[in-house]
């Protein structure tokens, strides 16, 4: 990752244009072209530097709900129970952890009541207790890079 890369991903945590042609704005504002623009993020994107690049949304502003949650999966059954984990469209990532509880997982949903709906059929179909680690208090982490 070079400078520009690290001027792109701090410029793009900080604001993205809204407007007609925000990547030729964004990229006017970097002072390189459109096009380097784009290859950079795909490149970025495709060597892993970046696992995702979108909006995030507020789920509970927006009427929704999310949690953190983990089971504990016999180390045998560990890419089933990450399957079936995964199979859920309410589960927006999930995380491999070296503790007891190794499957870490955040469930979005368009309504709070979802929420325990999915963590019950995520256990009836793992067999496994979910633990639910609902957040209390949030916090903004901003990751900048020195350029």
């Amino acid at each position: 990752m070079d400078d520009i890369d690290r001027k792109i991903i701090n410029t793009l945590q900080i604001a993205f244009p809204i407007c007609e042609s925000p990547y030729r704005q964004l990229a006017a504002e970097l002072q390189i072209g459109e096009t380097e623009l784009l290859d950079r993020l795909k490149k970025l994107l495709d060597n892993g530097t970046l696992t995702r690049f979108g909006p995030l949304y507020n789920a509970e502003q927006l009427g929704g709900a999310l949690t953190l949650a983990a089971v504990k999966a016999p180390l045998e059954r560990f890419d089933d129970i990450a399957g079936i984990i995964n199979s859920f469209p309410e589960v927006a990532h999930n995380y491999a952890r070296n503790h007891e509880l190794n499957i870490w997982f955040v469930i979005a949903t368009e309504t709070p009541g979802q929420v325990e709906k999915t963590l019950q059929a995520i256990a009836r179909q793992t067999g496994l207790s979910v633990y639910n680690m609902p957040k209390i208090k949030e916090y903004f982490v901003n990751l900048i890079f020195k350029a």
